[in-house]
């Protein structure tokens, strides 16, 4: 049996290497804190692991965030896919995280937007950012992304790779550039993953340093 996981583990997590950190271990939770807007709620009904996959049910509303809270200057790799079957949904990843309910269940962060069609937005939660052409692009809390067609059918897998170093955050979807933004104005914090009410899978999370 555990040879069985350790064979299906090796096919689906790719070799790392020696500068990068995995922060999904392909088996458990160890590492990230569930906050949901129901305190009474069960994380493992919303979040759970199987087949070295992150599953989240969407529901109740909230998020999971690592626990080391400091992280800073790094490029960010993660892969994502809705369901087949599913009509996709809303979900993002949360960086430079800090103060809790910044904005009822969220925290103080920005958010790089997975909702179907709309991956890469920026969306600010008590921060600020400037993106090019802003008079434009930008509606409210939200920045819009640069492309259209960069994310695959619902149900295949995408990649998102966020670029954090100083002030600034590249996001590529697909190796496609759909967003970049300057003068961000905070710089470091933890890392979260949202549930907002769509099921959802995460695989092979990973950062990379950058000295």
């Amino acid at each position: 049996m555990r040879r069985a996981l350790a064979v299906l583990l090796a096919a689906v997590v790719p070799a790392l290497r020696a500068d990068e950190i995995p922060l999904f271990n392909g088996r458990n939770l160890d590492g990230w804190t569930a906050v949901l807007d129901k305190p009474d709620a069960d994380p493992a009904q919303t979040w759970s692991v199987a087949d070295g996959v992150l599953r989240c049910t969407g529901r109740p509303i909230g998020y999971i965030r690592t626990n080391k809270d400091d992280y800073h200057d790094y490029v960010l790799t993660l892969e994502w896919r809705w369901p087949e079957g599913s009509q996709g949904g809303n979900n993002g990843v949360l960086v430079h995280t800090s103060t809790p309910n910044a904005l009822g269940i969220w925290p103080k962060s920005i958010e790089v937007q997975l909702a179907s069609g709309d991956a890469g937005d920026f969306w600010v939660i008590g921060t600020e950012l400037d993106v090019p052409n802003e008079e434009t692009r930008k509606r409210d809390r939200r920045h819009i992304n640069l492309t259209d067609g960069s994310e695959k059918p619902i149900g295949q897998w995408n990649t998102m790779e966020i670029t954090c170093k100083g002030d600034t955050i590249r996001v590529r979807i697909n190796g496609e550039l759909v967003n970049e933004a300057s003068g961000c104005s905070v710089t470091r914090g933890a890392i979260c993953l949202q549930s907002e009410g769509a099921p959802i899978e995460f695989r092979n999370i990973v950062l990379r340093p950058i000295e």
